[in-house]
């Protein structure tokens, strides 16, 4: 069905489908990873919160829009550099979503929910950019936390224990008791580091 949403989906997986750099999926995919992150991100949703509406569908698969074009390094590599990076990232991803949407035919108020969930405005005030970061923490989880492990030997057990704990208060009560509740894989190795997190 020919459909604003199926067509600013489709556009912004023809985006990510444009990154030089690849992932493998559970069955062995190659796939460009903001492609892969993009749909995992739907897919999360879709379990997460099947009642979204289709601005959220929207900004949930764009939250990652071409994001190989600002690379980390393209800021000092100091905290200063990296806040600024990824206050940056905020506003690309939101510009960019806004122009698919409002291309793909979308209304304006449509739009500015999108772009205020994807831009991270209002994280616990906002119900949209809560649910954006509800999903954006469920599949970090799920598919990434093991493999960010994996790049950083050198964390000791108390770094850990405060990135997860970081990540949990970003969290929802909704998105706790989804993740305990077995509705999502957790990465088995990490499972006594997050289990000592959240309980503390």
């Amino acid at each position: 069905m020919d459909t604003p949403l199926s067509r600013a989906l489709a556009a912004i997986d023809a985006a990510n489908a444009q990154d030089p750099r690849m992932d493998t999926d559970y069955d062995g995919t190659q796939l460009p990873r903001e492609l892969l992150y993009g749909r995992r991100m739907s897919e999360m949703l879709e379990r997460y919160a099947p009642e979204a509406d289709d601005a959220m569908k929207v900004a949930i698969r764009g939250q990652h829009i071409e994001r190989w074009k600002t690379p980390r390094n393209a800021y000092p590599m100091t905290r200063e550099g990296y806040l600024a990076w990824r206050t940056g990232l905020y506003k690309f991803h939101a510009e960019r979503v806004g122009e698919i949407m409002r291309e793909a035919g979308f209304d304006e108020k449509s739009i500015e929910r999108a772009k205020a969930a994807v831009g991270k405005r209002a994280l616990k005030v906002n119900p949209d950019t809560q649910l954006l970061e509800d999903v954006t923490d469920l599949v970090f989880i799920e598919h990434y936390m093991l493999e960010f492990a994996g790049q950083h030997p050198e964390y000791s057990e108390e770094k850990w224990l405060d990135i997860i704990r970081k990540t949990w208060k970003k969290m929802s009560p909704r998105a706790h008791e989804f993740a305990l509740s077995g509705k999502i894989k957790l990465p088995e190795p990490l499972v006594p580091l997050i289990t000592k997190a959240i309980s503390g």
